[in-house]
C-alpha cells in the first residue's frame, strides 16, 4: 500500500511537471521555408494561387496518397480554398489575400486546433530565378495545442521536413511545366506576305542567338520611334542556312502596314509577296525549334512536297516573351514557301 502511495505521488509529481513543462512553452510559433527556383515569379505564383496543382507537389499527398483533397467552387486567388481528410482529421485552407507575382496570404485550421496563418513569398533574382519563401505562423496557442507540439518534437520538427519536400516537388512540377512543347505541321498554307522593315546579317550558327536578339529590338525600336504601325509580330526571315559550312545569313523583320521609307543605313523596308508554304505551329520553348524545322522538313519530304530554291523560310514569334514567362505557352509559327 505504501509503495502505490509511492508511485501515486510520482505520477502525480511527473503529470504536474509535464503540465508545467507544456504550459511555459511558447504561446506562438513560425516555421518558414525558402527554395531557389529557376523560374520567373510569375509562373511560380500561378501555380501556388491556384489549390487545384497543390496534390501535385503536397509532401503530406505524397506520403500518404490516402488523403481525400475536396477542392472549394473557387480554387484560384482570393477567396479560392479546398478542404482535406487524412485518416478522420479534417482540414482546409483558403486565399484570403493576394499581390500577383509577389505573394499570398492564406488560412489554414487543421481538426480542432487554432487557426494559422500562411504566406508566400516570391523575390526575383537578377539570372531569372525566384526565391520561395513558405511560411506558416500561429499564436495564442491553447494548452493542447502545445502539448500536441511539445510531443511531436515542436512545430519545426513536424512541419519544417514537410515544406522543405513540398517546396523541392514544386520545383520539379514548374520545370516539368515550362518543358511541355508540341509541334504541329498545320500544312500547306498561303502566306499573306507585306511590307516590312528588317536589317540582315550573316554569322555562325554558335554566334545567331546572340545576333538575332540584338538586332530585332533595334527593328522594333525604330518602328516605335517612327510612329511606325506595326502590323504583326515579329519574324525572322532566313536566306541562307548552311550547316555544312556553319553559316547562316538572316533578317530581322517587323511587318508594317505599308511601305515605309527608313532615314538610317542598318533599317532597310522589304515586300514579301504573297506565297504558298508549308506551317508547322511550335507552343512550347525556343528549344525546340529545331526539331520544329526538322519535323517541317520531314513533312515536305512524305508528302512530295518541293521547296523552291532561294524561296521563303519565317519563323513568326506570336508570343512576347516579356508579357508571357512561361516558355511552355509561347508560339511560333514556321513557314517554308513550297511550289
Amino acid at each position: 500500500m505504501k509503495a502505490f502511495k509511492s508511485f501515486l505521488l510520482l505520477l502525480l509529481i511527473l503529470v504536474i511537471g509535464v503540465s508545467i513543462y507544456i504550459a511555459v512553452q511558447p504561446n506562438s510559433y513560425e516555421v518558414t521555408r525558402t527554395r531557389t527556383i529557376k523560374a520567373p515569379p510569375s509562373v511560380i505564383y500561378n501555380n501556388v494561387i491556384d489549390f487545384k496543382n497543390w496534390e501535385s507537389w503536397s509532401s503530406w499527398v505524397e506520403s500518404n496518397p490516402e488523403i481525400v483533397m475536396t477542392l472549394g467552387e473557387t480554387t484560384k486567388g482570393v477567396g479560392g480554398s479546398y478542404n482535406w481528410n487524412e485518416d478522420g482529421d479534417e482540414g482546409y485552407m483558403t486565399t484570403t489575400a493576394a499581390n500577383p507575382d509577389t505573394s499570398i496570404t492564406q488560412e489554414m485550421q487543421f481538426a480542432t486546433y487554432p487557426k494559422s496563418d500562411v504566406n508566400w513569398d516570391f523575390k526575383s533574382n537578377t539570372d531569372g530565378s525566384t526565391d520561395v519563401t513558405w511560411t506558416i505562423s500561429g499564436d495564442n496557442l491553447p494548452f493542447g495545442f502545445k502539448m500536441w507540439a511539445a510531443f511531436s518534437g515542436g512545430m519545426e520538427a513536424v512541419i519544417g521536413p514537410e515544406y522543405e519536400r513540398s517546396l523541392e516537388l514544386l520545383d520539379s512540377a514548374i520545370q516539368a511545366d515550362m518543358k511541355v512543347y508540341t509541334i504541329t505541321v498545320e500544312g500547306v498554307t498561303q502566306h499573306s506576305g507585306g511590307y516590312y522593315l528588317y536589317n540582315t546579317a550573316s554569322c555562325k550558327f554558335s554566334d545567331f542567338e546572340k545576333n538575332m536578339t540584338t538586332m530585332l529590338p533595334k527593328v522594333g525600336a525604330y518602328a516605335i520611334a517612327h510612329n511606325v504601325t506595326m502590323a504583326g509580330p515579329p519574324f525572322i526571315l532566313y536566306h541562307k542556312w548552311d550547316e555544312e559550312n556553319d553559316t547562316v545569313m538572316f533578317s530581322t523583320c517587323v511587318p508594317t502596314n505599308s511601305r515605309i521609307i527608313t532615314d538610317e543605313a542598318e533599317i532597310l523596308t522589304g515586300n514579301l509577296e504573297s506565297f504558298r508554304a508549308v506551317k508547322t505551329v511550335l507552343r512550347g520553348n525556343y528549344d525546340n525549334l529545331k526539331e520544329a524545322w526538322d519535323t517541317t522538313m520531314a513533312y515536305i519530304s512524305t508528302n512530295n512536297l518541293e521547296m523552291i530554291e532561294s524561296g521563303s523560310m519565317l519563323e513568326t514569334y506570336i508570343t512576347d516573351p516579356m508579357n508571357e514567362p512561361n516558355p511552355a505557352k509561347w508560339i511560333t509559327e514556321i513557314y517554308v514557301e513550297v511550289k
